[in-house]
């Protein structure tokens, strides 16, 4: 018998855990049941609810001013043509260039520079130091309207610089020592493996001058200025915003109020509707130019720095 009271008084025991864990997880489960009951329903109202977005959205006023945005070491001109490209629509009446960046590669920095020249020519492009506007990046902002720099940027480095680590005291420890074969006097320039021989910093150098002599004179003829000067804007001289605009390098000193205010009245906008960015697109592209920027220095050879 004991046995058996034993036995009957289980079950009880048994269904009173269940219920226990069943009110426990009494939300979930019924958050799931909801949601598998009435998904198609939810599908349908989010679709709904989007497409009434877009109707507002689009019912809404067009943007007329867009800003396009360059920070960082400038290893790529892609995403700035792309957001260049995207200026050229009829709609958008000025373009506010915002610049914070040290320089960077040659190329990708003059084909910056002479598409926001063919932009400016169609419609206001204004440029705003930010933080630092040198080098490359003051070479891709000389064909704007007018160059705002923030009272407390560093504007100039008009200069070219070619450098490359010499590893051959680190492969000797290491025990590493380069095999190279070779076709042309001139091929091992530039080599990272040992120190370089004269005639080839001589080959360096003749690339490097004559580099500098083209960002002068762009830069002389693009901001009026006169080229027998050049030890006085170029140079390489670093420059406060004060400084800048005594040499002629920008047009005024002001913060991001200013060049805003300032490209309106160029565009000759009534009402400024500016174009947003996607806030994520956004992240993911200042995340990547700050990668980048840690890895210039090692990775670039000819530059604008």
């Amino acid at each position: 018998m004991p046995e058996e009271q034993q036995k009957s008084q289980k079950p009880p025991q048994q269904k009173g855990i269940k219920e226990y864990a069943a009110s426990f997880f009494w939300p979930i489960t019924a958050t799931l049941d909801f949601l598998q009951r009435y998904f198609k329903g939810i599908i349908l109202l989010l679709l709904i609810l989007v497409l009434l977005v877009s109707m507002q959205t689009t019912s809404l006023a067009p943007p007329n001013l867009m800003s396009i945005e360059l920070s960082g070491t400038i290893l790529s001109a892609k995403k700035v043509l792309k957001q260049i490209q995207e200026a050229k629509a009829k709609n958008i009446k000025g373009v506010l260039f915002i610049v914070d960046s040290p320089g960077g590669a040659v190329a990708p920095s003059l084909e910056i520079s002479l598409a926001i020249k063919r932009l400016n020519q169609k419609k206001p492009v204004l440029t705003y130091a930010a933080g630092t506007l040198a080098s490359g990046a003051y070479y891709a902002s000389i064909w704007s309207r007018k160059i705002i720099a923030n009272p407390g940027s560093a504007v100039g480095s008009i200069g070219v610089i070619f450098e490359a680590p010499n590893l051959k005291r680190l492969l000797d420890k290491v025990g590493v020592e380069p095999q190279v074969v070779k076709a042309g006097k001139y091929k091992e320039v530039g080599t990272p493996f040992r120190p370089w021989k004269d005639y080839e910093k001589k080959e360096l150098a003749k690339v490097v001058y004559d580099t500098y002599d083209m960002f002068v004179h762009d830069v002389a003829k693009a901001r009026g200025l006169d080229i027998k000067d050049k030890d006085k804007f170029a140079d390489a001289h670093i420059f406060t915003a004060r400084q800048a605009k005594k040499v002629g390098l920008i047009d005024e000193i002001g913060t991001i109020y200013e060049a805003k205010k300032e490209l309106i009245r160029l565009a000759k906008v009534k009402k400024p509707i500016w174009k947003k960015r996607d806030p994520f697109e956004k992240f993911i592209e200042e995340f990547s130019d700050q990668t980048a920027s840690k890895l210039a220095s090692m990775l670039l050879g000819l530059k604008l720095f």
